[in-house]
């Protein structure tokens, strides 16, 4: 795989980070329904034992009809929001990191600005897949440490129950819906603050995970609508060795920025998308298993949504503590990936 395209050193047009920025509130929000194992040996030729096993994965959550992925971010981010001790109203940046989209356009952040009230932000959308609630911390650490915005709220949604082929037992058991939320506000007297980042791309794989129908280059017609080009495809074999490889070295390269070692990290949260991955990343690393936070079992991969969930599972569980260092870290389509280190 090709190095990633961003620098790490920002070209010096771009003003530089001049405060420190800190992650204030966070928020989740899971449909009530839940699609277990054994409701999917019912649709597709499958079992619990083989998807468990592949996957690690036992059950997952999907939206109501009518749930969109504007109402799932809104509800995640009041929580976030309430958390902080931040009104809506109060809000100067919305950013929602989404491959499922309520509408094409306007964006889903225009959405969300509405469902709560956030009259005053500016708001958009960012699209880097499972990477992009990641993308987002740090286009928001930068708007707020260079003085642009005051604060922010950053939100991974999906629902990507409306983009699975519920007739491909290689992909639908996969997937589920939710979201998770993050305020971020300057660090106050050093409590706290998001030490490092490291974002990559590389587009020459752009193949490997994606869905291939409904933009520009595939409407959808009369003639194909029964193909399931809106559908998310993945090649699953080559995603994997490229997750595990590319996780592994936006890892490192965070923890580096961070002036630390592994040893120094209290708490890995990984991207929940297939155990095995999980636990072969860990092993690089030199983790053990109790260092990192996994919730896949519950959820599945929730793409955007998914490190932001899970942050916000071990902020409100009490498996972070003030002081301690968390490791994020996410791999998406495009190919994408991301990692962060944050002082809690």
């Amino acid at each position: 795989m090709s190095d990633p395209v961003m620098s790490d050193s920002p070209p010096s047009s771009v003003p530089q980070i001049l405060k420190s920025v800190r992650i204030a509130g966070t928020g989740s929000y899971l449909p009530e329904r839940i699609l277990t194992n054994h409701d999917l040996e019912r649709m597709v030729e499958t079992s619990d034992e083989w998807i468990a096993s592949r996957t690690g994965i036992r059950e997952r959550r999907v939206a109501a009809d009518g749930e969109l992925t504007s109402h799932m971010a809104a509800k995640a981010a009041e929580k976030a929001l309430e958390q902080a001790g931040l009104a809506a109203e109060d809000v100067d940046l919305i950013i929602v990191a989404t491959i499922t989209p309520d509408t094409i356009t306007p964006a889903t952040a225009c959405y969300v600005q509405q469902h709560i009230g956030a009259t005053r932000s500016v708001a958009f959308d960012v699209s880097a897949a499972c990477s992009g609630f990641l993308y987002a911390l740090e286009i928001a650490r930068h708007s707020i440490g260079a003085g642009a915005f005051r604060n922010a709220l950053i939100i991974g949604a999906e629902k990507l129950s409306a983009f699975v082929n519920w007739t491909d037992r290689n992909t639908c058991v996969l997937f589920g819906d939710g979201a998770g939320a993050a305020v971020l506000l300057p660090s106050e007297n050093g409590h706290g603050k998001v030490l490092s980042s490291h974002l990559g791309t590389d587009g020459a794989q752009a193949e490997l995970l994606n869905i291939p129908g409904g933009g520009a280059a595939c409407p959808i017609t009369s003639e194909n609508v029964d193909q399931k080009l809106a559908t998310l495809a993945m090649q699953g074999r080559e995603v994997f060795k490229h997750a595990v490889n590319a996780m592994r070295r936006a890892a490192e390269t965070s923890i580096e920025k961070a002036g630390l070692t592994i040893a120094d990290i209290d708490l890995v949260i990984p991207h929940q998308a297939n155990l095995r991955i999980i636990d072969a990343i860990s092993d690089r690393l030199g983790v053990t298993k109790e260092q990192v936070f996994v919730n896949l079992e519950k959820y599945g991969n929730t793409s955007a949504a998914a490190v932001a969930i899970a942050l916000d599972e071990a902020n409100r569980t009490g498996a972070v503590k003030a002081g301690d260092r968390i490791l994020l870290v996410a791999f998406g389509a495009g190919l994408t990936w991301a990692s962060a280190v944050i002082e809690w």
